[in-house]
């Protein structure tokens, strides 16, 4: 038995060649499974608006199953599913909105990050003081722009510390 090749989008694998990889991947059900896992990740914004300008399926809104499924070029989307998403959108935008309002005005991050530069050219020409790098150091991060800080998801070793710094445990059993 030969190697085989395993297609993500299909969930199928199969004998791999030159031919019979050519062939599942010009293949209709590879295309519209790869449409479909990348539709999945599309943003609320663009589906309605894709939407909107579709006219409804009379087929899926007669007999609630269409034979073209998520090809069909229609919308399968009820005047409430399309309410439901535009107001959706709306919560999405105003959030987003409200998260920009709430960073710093008239600071970007281009500013901050020459600021910083600057101040760390300035110690280097006024030589390596142990202290004066970390008070630098604690400075900065308190000045650091709410827009670096707003990043979802970062993992906790890209967070910036707290602002009493770390909590460290000593352990006086050892002794």
């Amino acid at each position: 038995m030969g190697k085989r090749y395993y297609c993500d989008y299909c969930d199928r694998s199969f004998q791999d060649n030159m031919h019979n990889r050519k062939k599942h991947l010009n293949g209709v059900q590879h295309h519209r499974a790869k449409k479909a896992w990348y539709d999945s990740f599309r943003d609320s914004s663009a589906i309605l608006c894709d939407e909107q300008t579709k006219k409804p399926c009379r087929k899926f809104l007669q007999k609630g199953i269409c034979d073209f499924g998520p090809n069909c070029r229609f919308s399968h989307m009820s005047e409430e599913e399309l309410f439901n998403l535009k107001r959706h959108v709306e919560d999405e935008r105003q959030r987003r909105e409200d998260s920009v309002d709430r960073m710093m005005p008239g600071r970007s991050i281009e500013e901050w990050l020459s600021r910083r530069e600057k101040k760390r050219t300035a110690l280097g020409i006024e030589g390596d003081s142990k202290d004066k790098q970390d008070s630098e150091e604690g400075q900065e991060e308190s000045d650091i722009p709410q827009q670096l800080l707003s990043i979802p998801d970062l993992p906790p070793s890209l967070l910036p510390p707290p602002p009493g710094g770390w909590k460290v445990k000593v352990n006086t059993e050892w002794g």
